[in-house]
């Protein structure tokens, strides 16, 4: 009954693949498809929930609507997905279009007037369905680098419009615009101990496992041998024949004794899963050394819908007398596929390679709601703040908070207080708890009530309370005082914050508000002449920056300008 209800939910899966239209979406550029990331791939904290396209390492390629639609929603933010578009379609799903330079047509005349309207470069815009239609194939803008982006690309997603579950593009026929005949590699396979006692190549911490091709193309694993509960992990990505560049798999999974175990499929989830990628790795592993181990096993169930497990949740127990063979296959979409298979017996040799330790003072219990007081400090972690039971280090010292660090993964909030009764009012107006990671400072929204300091956070990690009265900082590179500069199109400045961050910024020319646009990359503000805001001959300009504790900086030049180019 076990493995009929695992293969069942992985046909289901499969069924679920040809739900979808293939010819109803046509691709977003006109260019080749080259994806520089594609869905389900592990990033910081998420999973990606869409496909990155190369765009020729530059800026301005045109964006096109995937199909008929309307657009329903345009977000303009600093940072995560920059300048954005969505786009709904009467099939019941939404297209997304992320990192933009720009909009175009009435769709850039519309973000244009809202951001003066409200007098802010980052807007949200929801519309109803007759305001803004776009047929397929229609511009509605160009390629960009907005927002949290690393470098030029389009970020593209498809949702469905009822639920907002984001789903893998390559349902929807988009694989025929991809050539694949690459296996996906796994450059690493772990064991791990999954208690005090349990051993694995006589080491009680996790363990590479070496690998040996065979001539059939599969992979034949040094014999494991262990005593107890263990389970095992994959460090794996995937090339297709022309983005030459290392992406997500899109599926895992895992067999022993011809019996499956453990598995996942990046085919569609919820915004809502996202941060459950951090029980999916060894997050310890990766805060340490940035390699993200796949783990094929579960030692509290947590709800990522695509994981289908067997009633021991990918656990083996290695048991005298027995000895079996565990099986890992992991795909892309184009069913290229890489075999390992791993003989794992009974040994009960005594420990080599001791478990790693770590200072603690407490132990946490993952279910359980916990407050603890210390000092001048009161932490408080809801129940299911934590995926697994863990030794906790928690200690109060020179006026800074160390509560473990971040190797254990944090799913939601948790509570910090702190009483302070050392500064005086003023002083606490431009106080905020920060986290401290070397030399560096992370804001963290704080309230303030008499003398308690309050903040909720997601990592662990060191935390103290930060005095900042030091101004922002506002620059122009090239200096225009007293200049013309009619044949410059833009106006650019520089503001920086060492501390808190900008909170807010404004700009006016002659007294009248003007729209800056804000790269948080390169700390530049830029306003596009074009608008027509400046004046003919003799302007002033105004630039005032107000960082998170209210501290502000007034920039203030003046300048000559003609719209007449001869």
């Amino acid at each position: 009954m076990k493995l009929f209800c695992f293969l069942l939910l992985f046909c289901n899966a499969l069924v679920g693949q040809n739900q979808y239209p293939k010819d109803y979406f046509r691709s977003p550029l006109d260019i080749p498809m080259q994806l520089s990331g594609n869905f389900g791939e592990l990033r910081p904290n998420h999973f990606h929930a869409g496909f990155d396209y190369k765009t020729q390492q530059r800026e301005g390629l045109s964006v096109y609507a995937a199909a008929d639609g309307y657009v329903s929603r345009i977000k303009i933010s600093t940072f995560g997905n920059g300048k954005t578009i969505y786009v709904t379609h009467p099939n019941g799903y939404t297209t997304v279009y992320a990192h933009l330079q720009k909009a175009v047509g009435s769709i850039q005349e519309l973000i244009k007037r809202r951001q003066y309207e409200e007098k802010a470069f980052e807007v949200e815009i929801f519309l109803k369905p007759n305001q803004l239609v776009v047929t397929k194939g229609q511009l509605i803008a160009l390629s960009g680098n907005t927002g949290a982006s690393e470098g030029p690309h389009l970020h593209f997603e498809i949702r469905d419009s009822k639920t907002e579950f984001i789903i893998n593009p390559i349902f929807f026929g988009f694989d025929s615009f991809l050539k694949d005949t690459k296996k996906p590699q796994v450059t690493a396979v772990y064991a791990f101990p999954l208690d005090n006692k349990t051993t694995v190549n006589q080491s009680l911490r996790p363990i590479p496992i070496n690998l040996t091709l065979q001539k059939d193309g599969t992979y034949l694993a040094d014999p494991v041998l262990a005593n107890g509960k263990i389970g095992f992990g994959i460090i794996a990505t995937d090339t297709d024949d022309v983005s030459f560049n290392k992406n997500g798999v899109f599926e895992v999974q895992a067999f022993y004794n011809g019996t499956p175990t453990y598995g996942y499929q990046f085919g569609t989830y919820s915004f809502d899963e996202m941060r459950y990628i951090n029980v999916l790795i060894d997050y310890a592993r990766y805060k340490k050394s940035q390699q993200r181990i796949q783990r094929l096993f579960r030692t509290t169930p947590f709800d990522l819908s695509i994981v289908k497990t067997d009633e021991s949740n990918g656990v083996l127990s290695v048991l005298p007398n027995l000895s079996g063979t565990y099986r890992i296959e992991v795909a892309d979409f184009f069913n290229n596929r890489t075999l390992i298979t791993i003989p794992i017996a009974y040994d009960e040799k005594a420990a080599v390679i001791p478990k790693e330790t770590t200072p603690s003072n407490y132990f946490i219990k993952a279910k359980k709601e916990y407050m603890f007081e210390k000092d001048n400090w009161t932490v408080t972690f809801p129940a299911n703040t934590f995926y697994n039971d863990f030794d906790l280090n928690l200690s109060v010292a020179n006026k800074v908070l160390t509560l473990h660090d971040d190797t254990v993964p944090v799913h939601s909030n948790f509570t910090i207080k702190v009483q302070d009764s050392t500064h005086t009012a003023l002083e606490k107006e431009k106080m905020f708890l920060g986290r401290i990671e070397g030399g560096r400072i992370s804001y963290n929204t704080t309230t303030v009530k008499e003398n308690t300091f309050t903040t909720k956070v997601k990592i662990l990690g060191k935390y103290g309370l930060v005095l900042d009265n030091v101004n922002p900082v506002v620059s122009i590179g090239k200096p225009i005082e007293g200049k013309w500069i009619t044949t410059q199109k833009e106006l650019k400045l520089s503001i920086y914050d060492a501390l808190s961050g900008i909170k807010s910024y404004n700009a006016y020319l002659n007294d009248q508000w003007i729209l800056m646009e804000y790269d948080n990359k390169t700390r530049l503000l830029t306003h596009d002449f074009s608008d027509g805001v400046v004046a003919e001959g003799a302007n002033i300009l105004k630039v005032i920056v107000v960082d998170q504790m209210g501290n502000s900086t007034t920039f203030e030049t003046h300048f000559f300008r003609s719209q007449i180019i001869k």
